[in-house]
């Protein structure tokens, strides 16, 4: 009977070997829990909505060359994003915009307040993105948005989106108190002409059906089709902001 070589039970038993760890690494889990909570990291307590922060948008201001108005975005009572959501546009305001609203931002950011500086070149979309984000704090301040200590159910005033129409913009700013809609106004309606009159006819009757709807789908005033269309949609922007 033949001996096995001693060379050969060497080459083979380290083939077992090799065979065996690779085995082993094949039926590990193609991701390690671990490692993926190291990489994207836990949502923090509250979950993403938490993370997100709140959204607030400030009154538009007027400027010589057309409106400025700024949103922020706040978690744990500080300024976490900044943007402007309507800017002078056309001609070589798109430049200036272009220019001056990024650096706006970010210094609203770092100032964590309205005081920042104007940007040279662009003095008064500076002032209006000043003002317009002051206003945006002042409703952050009001209603304890994205603060630690605020009083549960205080009133928020939260402003919605322009709408655009045939006869001007329409623009509503609504007031929450325990998740119910205690007032409603336009800081933006059609004016001019006989506008002037639509607009006063029309707007107490339109904040007053939203508060006793709360919510948006409330009827258009007779005579003014235009304006209830408007006033419905930026309402419903502002409703979506406050949570709905």
């Amino acid at each position: 009977m033949r001996k096995s070589h001693p060379v050969r039970r060497v080459v083979l038993t380290a083939a077992a070997t090799v065979s065996g760890i690779v085995l082993l690494l094949s039926l590990k889990p193609a991701s390690d829990p671990s490692s993926a909570q190291a990489a994207g990291g836990a949502l923090p307590q509250g979950g993403a909505q938490a993370a997100a922060g709140t959204t607030v948008t400030g009154e538009a201001a007027r400027t010589q060359y057309g409106a400025v108005q700024v949103r922020l975005t706040v978690r744990d009572g500080k300024i976490t994003g900044a943007e402007a959501v309507q800017a002078p546009k056309g001609g070589r305001s798109d430049q200036i915009t272009s220019m001056a609203v990024p650096r706006l931002n970010r210094e609203a950011v770092a100032a964590q307040s309205a005081e920042i500086d104007a940007v040279s070149g662009a003095t008064y979309t500076s002032a209006g993105y000043r003002q317009s984000l002051q206003s945006a704090l002042d409703q952050v301040k009001a209603g304890g948005s994205g603060g630690s200590g605020g009083a549960q159910g205080a009133a928020r005033t939260v402003t919605g989106d322009v709408a655009r129409t045939q006869y001007g913009p329409v623009q509503v700013r609504v007031t929450v108190s325990g998740g119910r809609i205690v007032r409603a106004e336009a800081v933006q309606a059609p004016k001019g002409g006989h506008s002037d009159e639509v607009t006063a006819m029309a707007v107490p009757k339109l904040g007053q059906e939203a508060v006793a709807a709360q919510s948006a789908d409330i009827d258009a005033v007779s005579g003014a089709t235009y304006t209830s269309a408007g006033y419905r949609q930026s309402l419903q922007s502002a409703l979506d902001r406050a949570g709905g």
